[in-house]
């Protein structure tokens, strides 16, 4: 086998609120304010091969977004490394780190807050090949009007501000704006989670033709599973931070391992025309400021019990290709 195209190593992320001068002030005069850290990814570790599309799933605020922020390079882990075709992106100077940056590009959620509303989208979408030289000057119409066509949009149209498309369209200007310095990997992060559902398929289509036409690799970020199902090879499920469940599509949505795998897998309709009754998924998310101890699931776990609630599990292989964290594999093997 070859080496991954991205292997994200025991990577975590804190962010942490330091007192102003108000709070100071107020700890001077017997005041108990803390300053706050939250814990958005707890040393998480995933390989991505070159080629496929990995799925990465779990409710709002499991951290997958900050992981994928990390992979794209918009921010620092605090603990760990991710690595790039072997080299740890943190190392890379000069020469060598803006061309691993140019390699790995993101695709936004929202493209309207992302693109800038004062360009035009031929600025939009050709300016980063141009300040990189990736395309000659006098080129550069025509460069612009191929990564427009490429995701379906009429050239014509390249002297546009983006509030002057739709939903959809904004999309592919994002996509295009990412294609254009020639990138190897695309996170993509919940890229599909605004558009309607027509409009999703579409997008989702158009990802799945750039791979094929341009071998491009990606960390597909998503809360909606039904379109992780859709488009990804293997699937990564994070719970509050952790990694907590890895295999491939076919295998974890037929029989999934983890307790909160299990649980989101109950809540997607399915068009089966036999009778299924959903449930949702007890309790609340805990607040990342302040995690249970052991399992971060075992609050919500119908299965929990002692030792999930003292004991952090290990994310192990239990079968070929297959991953969780979850103390019940344990309990089966003995």
């Amino acid at each position: 086998m070859t080496d991954p195209i991205i292997d994200i190593m025991s990577v975590s992320k804190r962010f942490a609120t330091e007192l102003d001068i108000a709070a100071r002030a107020a700890r001077l005069l017997g005041s108990k304010i803390e300053a706050t850290s939250v814990q958005a990814v707890d040393d998480v570790s995933l390989s991505v091969e070159q080629g496929e599309v990995m799925g990465l799933v779990g409710e709002s605020g499991c951290g997958k977004s900050t992981l994928g922020r990390m992979v794209a390079g918009l921010l620092r882990p605090s603990e760990g490394e991710i690595r790039y075709r072997g080299k740890a992106l943190t190392t890379l100077r000069g020469a060598a780190a803006r061309a691993a940056a140019l390699k790995v590009q993101l695709v936004f959620q929202d493209p309207m807050s992302s693109l800038n509303p004062r360009l035009r989208v031929e600025e939009i979408v050709g300016e980063a090949p141009r300040y990189h030289q990736l395309v000659p000057r006098g080129e550069i119409a025509a460069y612009v009007d191929d990564m427009l066509q490429r995701v379906g949009l009429d050239p014509s149209m390249r002297r546009r501000y983006p509030h002057q498309f739709s939903g959809g369209q904004r999309a592919r200007i994002g996509i295009a704006r990412a294609l254009a310095v020639n990138p190897e990997f695309i996170v993509c992060d919940e890229s599909v989670a605004a558009l309607d559902v027509s409009i999703q398929a579409q997008i989702l289509n158009l990802f799945l033709r750039l791979r094929e036409e341009l071998n491009l690799t990606y960390l597909f970020i998503s809360h909606d599973l039904g379109v992780v199902e859709h488009i990804s090879d293997r699937i990564a499920v994070m719970y509050l931070g952790r990694m907590v469940e890895l295999g491939r599509s076919e295998e974890v949505f037929a029989a999934p391992n983890h307790p909160y795998t299990a649980a989101l897998l109950a809540e997607v309709p399915t068009l089966q025309p036999k009778k299924k009754t959903y449930s949702i998924i007890q309790g609340e998310i805990p607040s990342p400021l302040d995690p249970p101890p052991g399992c971060h699931f075992h609050p919500r776990c119908p299965h929990a019990f002692a030792r999930c609630r003292s004991e952090r599990p290990v994310f192990r292989q239990i079968a070929p290709g297959r991953f969780s964290a979850c103390h019940l594999n344990d309990q089966a093997g003995t």
